[in-house]
């Protein structure tokens, strides 16, 4: 008689894959209960949460290191031209810094990024953990380019398919576990991104143990705690009398470590001393840095406007959807940058002292993510919205006709089916450029002609991306462009003027886009429910 299976230590794996940390959590169907993981060589050490510093050092040709081995071993003072940073955040930015040649080979976010997930992923799987299932997380905003790619590392490594899910509304799940029935909106403010869910569950049925968890409103920004360390040495700079342009490579990386230093201290103090040393010239500063001094750095950079305009976007959602702000019962922070009094001087403004927590900053998204699938069923919403791209060749600008729009909840069908004409006679073919839109709030500086500041602006505009077709090669985050989807191939051929094509698009509960495609002139059904390509 066989022996029967092992129990797995973990049934299920989350992985909150950060721009300066990243945690990992397993559901310990021993204990009955969730658990970060401590993995050899790559998480911290000691009291506090045991996160992984997203951290990368090239030491030589093919040879990385990853994680608390390059905070510790202090990697970047060596040299600071190998260490790697900020890569998770580069990947879902529209920008993309370029590659650095070290030892012969190219080095740029995609790969780095990789490098040290991978790194993540084989420390695991030496921890015999064996997981039922495994979730990422990621930013709200995040484009279905990066989605994808974070499937493909995670395929690479065996772990196939895998769940992704929301940061913010990871958090909002670990909550809702121990208080069902409630409206919860999280605030992840942390070292690449803003983003706010506001989630609302239902106590579960009765014989059913699992909840569900319905989205209401998302919103996001592109600013995070990397800005706030960069704004705070360029101001300690000119304190000083200095410009990041006397400040060498080194001296850089060491000033900004103390900016997060200090930041870190106006949390709970009201003033901050530190000391700088500067390489280049073989000069020690003092620095010194006051909470009054920290708001006014932050007002100056827009942070709170932007906060503010998520907060009122997604109040808006809400109330669009017929709940009022009165109705959010509970405002959780989550994010090292949440811990900034300024923030959450703004937070309980809004909501009242009452209501605003930050008990678990570092760790709730991993753990809140747990949840999906085992005790959550999520029903959530398309954060951007889904359009055809059309080249309008009389204004010489692109247009774009709408599939979806932004907070759709999905599945869900279009009402009304495309009625398309081929744009040549004899054309053999039909294909679209279909994408995500989203609109991007950017920063906008104003400099006068003595290189000062006079002005600066949140602007938004429209941002396309792609959508890759199914069955095509892997995308790079950082590629712009992906061949239009074919939707049909036309036999007889086309002529102008004349409906071809009937197709009539849909979005199921995988978030995939689904065609149904009906030929107009032989009457033939092309295609039925056909998935093309997957949202994000």
């Amino acid at each position: 008689m066989p022996s029967p299976s092992p129990k797995p230590l973990v049934t299920t794996l989350a992985i909150d894959f950060g721009t300066s940390n990243t945690v990992v959590a397993g559901w310990d169907p021993a204990q009955e209960a969730p658990r970060l993981l401590a993995l050899p060589g790559l998480s911290r050490q000691g009291p506090g949460p045991q996160t992984i510093p997203s951290l990368v050092y090239v030491k030589g040709k093919g040879q990385l290191l990853v994680g608390e081995t390059v905070r510790a071993g202090r990697w970047g003072a060596v040299d600071p031209q190998r260490l790697f940073q900020g890569f998770k955040r580069e990947l879902v930015a529209d920008f993309v810094p370029p590659p650095r040649l070290l030892d012969g080979q190219r080095y740029d976010a995609e790969t780095v990024a990789q490098a040290f997930l991978q790194a993540v992923m084989e420390a695991v799987q030496k921890e015999h953990l064996q997981p039922e299932q495994v979730v990422f997380t990621a930013p709200v905003g995040s484009f279905e380019r990066y989605l994808n790619w974070l499937r493909g590392v995670a395929s690479a490594c065996g772990w196939d398919p895998v769940q992704i899910v929301d940061e913010a509304t990871a958090a909002a799940l670990g909550y809702a576990i121990t208080q069902p029935g409630t409206v919860v909106l999280v605030v992840d403010f942390g070292g690449g991104t803003l983003d706010l869910s506001l989630v609302r569950t239902l106590a579960p049925q009765a014989g059913s143990p699992v909840l569900k968890a319905e989205v209401i409103a998302k919103a996001d920004a592109y600013v995070g705690g990397v800005d706030i360390d960069i704004w705070i040495a360029d101001y300690l700079l000119r304190q000083l009398g200095l410009s990041r342009q006397q400040v060498a490579a080194l001296g850089w990386l060491n000033l900004l470590e103390q900016a997060e230093q200090l930041k870190i201290a106006l949390s709970t103090q009201m003033e901050a001393v530190g000391s700088w040393f500067d390489d280049e010239a073989l000069t020690a500063y003092e620095l010194k840095l006051n909470r009054q001094e920290l708001e006014e750095i932050l007002e100056t950079h827009q942070l709170l406007d932007q906060i503010r305009q998520c907060l009122d976007d997604v109040l808006l959602t809400a109330q669009a959807r017929g709940l009022g702000k009165n109705q959010i019962e509970q405002v959780l922070l989550v994010g090292g940058s949440s811990q900034l009094p300024a923030v959450q001087d703004l937070l309980r403004s809004y909501f009242g002292k009452k209501k605003v927590r930050c008990e678990r900053p570092f760790d709730a998204v991993a753990l809140g993510a747990l949840q999906l699938g085992r005790q959550v069923k999520l029903e959530d919403r398309l954060h951007h919205s889904y359009a055809i791209r059309l080249w309008d060749p009389l204004q010489k600008s692109y247009i774009y006709h709408p599939l979806f729009e932004r907070g759709s909840p999905y599945p869900c069908r279009r009402p009304e089916p495309l009625i398309l004409q081929v744009a040549n006679d004899g054309q053999t073919e039909i294909r679209l450029e279909v994408g995500e839109v989203a609109q991007v709030v950017q920063s906008e500086v104003v400099y006068d002609e003595l290189g000062r500041m006079s002005s600066r602006q949140l602007t938004r505009q429209t941002d396309f991306r792609s959508l890759t077709p199914l069955g095509s090669p892997p995308v790079r985050p950082s590629e712009t462009e992906s061949s239009p989807i074919c939707l049909a191939r036309l036999q007889p051929p086309g002529r102008i003027g004349e409906d071809r094509l009937r197709v009539e698009f849909a979005v199921d509960a995988s978030r995939r886009l689904l065609v149904t495609i009906t030929d107009l002139k032989t009457q033939a059904l092309l295609a039925e429910a056909q998935p093309v390509a997957t949202l994000s």
